[in-house]
């Protein structure tokens, strides 16, 4: 009987490899268009909304929580396995904490539990997905958002045609254009003289996003997918990607994206090298060298380097004793550009300390692939909490990050859908 067993298990595991390398050669398309989808929805419905109907807000939320539920009904179809715990548990202790602080406030406050089932989702369908959807999803969302930028920098009027970014956030976000706004652009891409600019375009572009801080940040999660994935992608898509990102470095005018991607240059010999523990480190350091800039420099102000960490510092210093247990969550939309503050207000302190330990330890750090993942994620998340706000918790830049996060935690050693041996002896 034992033998028998041991035949039966042997037969499991053997063809689900088998199924496994067969579905490798497919494209999961579910997969491919949930991953597309979280990058290109908004610039779906902003050409809805400028060219064939208006649309509200409502119809924004119902478009994300189609996605959402799609990706859903697909994990719960495969399965919760032991590998999802971690995931799983952070979904459910941020369930808590988010019915704790609205019973607190009286208020319902979903924020957090959505950006944390925006990771779970995503996180889940890249564990699921072989190497070549993702390779696909990555593609096709890189060409569309450098097609877009393409057009945005060789005729703007072209360009809003299509989108109208300004007529979009009017009416899905109640942001109404500023008198002196009359280009159809998002009016936070106009800029302004002094900031820093590599003076290619007059405004700082925006692409499929509608607004410049995505595509930025955009160019960050191409950075993170470089960096892990460069030895098993073609010389076409790398010059597909580098060209993108170059693109968007030059006429977006961001500066932190600019000194992460360096960093990723670097940190694809230096990653590796660096145990991922190391990660959980990478917050505190930023936050002290944050207090070290605001001690050199208290009086720095204006939407430059030292200006955005010493406005964050001061936000930290600032903090109501309460918010920290979760009791003043009515006053988060004040810090919607010092991430770190903004994830204090919305999900307590144990909710902050609960998402940097996910960051750091959920990615997977055996190979040297998996290693440039990790770091370069906690980098790009705890350096962007520091000078930005709640950009990296949007589903157009967290969809396809953690969809490479997820399948870079099993890199080199696929998931297989589990099967039970007594399937087979009966």
């Amino acid at each position: 009987m034992a033998a028998l067993d041991q035949k039966a298990v042997t037969f499991t595991v053997a063809s689900n490899r088998v199924d496994a390398a067969a579905s490798g050669s497919r494209v999961d398309h579910p997969v491919l268009w949930l991953g597309l989808l979280s990058v290109l929805y908004n610039g779906i419905l902003a050409f809805i909304n400028h060219n064939i109907v208006p649309l509200s807000l409502t119809h924004v939320a119902a478009s994300e929580g189609l996605i959402l539920a799609s990706a859903i009904i697909y994990l719960l179809h495969k399965g919760i396995y032991e590998t999802d715990l971690p995931a799983f548990l952070f979904l459910l202790f941020t369930l808590v904490v988010t019915i704790y602080v609205s019973v607190l406030n009286r208020l319902p406050f979903v924020d957090h539990f959505r950006n944390v089932l925006i990771i779970f989702c995503f996180s889940g369908l890249g564990g699921w997905s072989n190497e070549k959807t993702m390779k696909l999803a990555f593609r096709w969302a890189s060409l569309e958002v450098l097609i877009f930028l393409i057009f945005e920098i060789v005729s703007v009027p072209f360009y809003v045609s299509i989108v109208h970014p300004s007529d979009y956030f009017a009416n899905t976000r109640g942001l109404l254009p500023l008198s002196y706004n009359k280009t159809g652009l998002f009016q936070n891409a106009l800029g302004f003289p002094e900031r820093f600019s590599f003076g290619i375009i007059d405004h700082r572009s925006s692409s499929i996003f509608l607004e410049q801080v995505s595509l930025a940040n955009f160019c960050g999660v191409i950075a993170i997918y470089l960096v892990s994935m460069w030895d098993r992608i073609s010389r076409w898509d790398r010059l597909l990607f580098i060209a993108t990102a170059v693109l968007i470095l030059v006429t977006n005018d961001t500066r932190t994206m600019l000194i992460f991607c360096f960093a990723c240059i670097v940190g694809y010999f230096v990653f590796p090298k660096i145990p991922k523990n190391f990660n959980l480190a990478l917050m505190p350091l930023i936050i002290a060298a944050g207090f070290l800039v605001y001690t050199m420099k208290p009086n720095a102000t204006g939407d430059n380097f030292t200006g955005r960490i010493n406005l964050t510092m001061k936000k930290i210093m600032e903090l109501d004793p309460l918010a920290v247990l979760g009791l003043s969550v009515d006053r988060v939309a004040e810090f919607a550009d010092s991430g770190y503050v903004y994830l204090i207000y919305a999900a307590t302190i144990f909710g902050v300390i609960a998402f940097w330990l996910f960051v750091c330890l959920f990615p997977a750090g055996r190979t040297a692939a998996q290693r440039r993942c990790a770091h370069s994620l906690s980098l790009f998340i705890f350096l962007n909490m520091m000078i930005g706000g709640t950009a990296v918790f949007s589903m157009k830049i967290a969809g396809l990050l953690w969809f490479v996060v997820g399948y870079m935690r099993f890199h080199d050693n696929p998931r297989i859908r589990q099967g039970r041996a007594a399937d087979v002896t009966s």
